[in-house]
């Protein structure tokens, strides 16, 4: 929390868009600081995310990366996936995000999938509470990294980490 607390406004706004790449959610963050904890910091977070409105999300969204395979994943797992994201981004108009916190890497093309196919059943409103869900669990978890790894160095990180 140290480093979280002591960083200058440049290295945290980078930081915590590495995590939710919303400049809303980014400043409603940083504008609270100091935190005295973890929890208080994962709380704010996790309020300032309830807050965001659609263009937010857009904007969280249109930085998300895929999510990574493990290395040995079959080609044709691959060519599943790429058509599954495919249906998926043309049914509601941007990529699929989901929080993999937790799940094993020989779960993970599973758990995707899975996922996927279930969520092509959405309405699109439902399917956007999903995805404000999900992108508010990926915020915490990556949040949770930045901060393990700001232990380790300056806090500064290049961009979302993978598991989406």
């Amino acid at each position: 929390m140290e480093h979280f607390n002591a960083a200058s406004e440049e290295d945290l706004a980078q930081a915590l868009l590495s995590c939710l790449h919303s400049h809303r959610w980014t400043g409603r963050v940083a504008d609270h600081r100091p935190y005295p904890d973890l929890d208080s910091l994962l709380a704010a977070a996790d309020e300032a995310a309830y807050d965001l409105g659609w263009s937010d999300l857009t904007e969280a969204l249109a930085a998300e990366p895929l999510p990574a395979l493990p290395p040995d994943t079959y080609a044709a797992a691959h060519t599943a996936l790429s058509a599954a994201h495919a249906a998926y981004e043309a049914r509601f108009g941007h990529v699929f995000v989901i929080c993999l916190a937790g799940v094993s890497p020989s779960e993970t093309l599973d758990r995707l999938l899975e996922a996927i196919r279930s969520r092509l059943t959405n309405d699109p409103e439902e399917e956007r509470t999903v995805v404000a869900d999900e992108l508010r669990r990926l915020a915490k978890e990556r949040l949770v990294g930045t901060l393990r790894d700001a232990g380790n160095c300056a806090l500064d990180h290049s961009g979302p980490t993978p598991g989406r």
